[in-house]
């Protein structure tokens, strides 16, 4: 391969890199009482894998003897239950989307923690960002740039479905827009129609009022 191929291919995948935000990591101060959710909305075949852990304090310590144990519940937008644990420290979830829509992770503690702030960390990947590139690469047996280009050709699918769904969402709302107008429509022509007869109606009403007292 020539040298300017594989820069130009290095510069494909740096720019497929940047248009496909995969993974996220952030930190939720859990309450005393109740819980805290995060959610992330997620098109079909969307693959998810995601790390919790619960500390107490500013830094997690991974060598942690007395670590805080929390409840976690990730449902679907429908309501499904894809993962549910509870007393644990720290854990794991992966699941493939099989519904477009919000999924919601939500966290709360076990018990009270004698008023101290606990926090949970956790790391979100989806798409790319989730697949076990080392797996994949002793099975198939590729390794460098090969290995590169097959995470490139992840990407373009990745950002490829991210289009599609757009899409797709661009015409449900479209169509909704639509429906909605054309019942607006339908409602102001009937308002107009009933008004009309209302009118037409109290009219000769008054007319043969009027008449029968003779003051027409």
């Amino acid at each position: 391969m020539k040298l300017g191929e594989a820069r130009w291919l290095w510069t494909l995948l740096i720019a497929a890199a940047a248009t496909v935000p995969a993974t996220s990591g952030l930190w939720l101060d859990l309450p005393t009482s109740g819980q805290k959710c995060i959610s992330e909305e997620l098109h079909n075949n969307a693959v998810v894998l995601a790390d919790y852990y619960a500390f107490i304090g500013e830094d997690y310590d991974v060598n942690a003897t007395l670590a805080p144990t929390i409840t976690v519940r990730v449902t679907s937008p429908y309501g499904n239950e894809i993962h549910h644990k509870e007393k644990v420290a720290h854990g794991q979830f992966a699941f493939t989307a099989t519904e477009a829509g919000n999924y919601m992770a939500c966290f709360s503690l076990d018990g009270d923690q004698g008023g101290k702030k606990v926090t949970v960390g956790i790391d979100w990947k989806t798409g790319i960002a989730a697949k076990d590139w080392d797996t994949v690469a002793r099975k198939e047996k590729i390794e460098g740039l090969e290995l590169e280009l097959k995470k490139l050709e992840e990407a373009v699918e990745s950002i490829h479905n991210n289009l599609y769904h757009l899409v797709n969402r661009e015409e449900e709302m479209r169509e909704v827009s639509e429906s909605t107008n054309a019942r607006v429509a339908w409602f102001s022509l009937m308002a107009l129609a009933i008004c009309i007869v209302t009118s037409t109606l109290q009219i000769l009403y008054l007319r043969r009022y009027f008449r029968k007292k003779k003051l027409i």
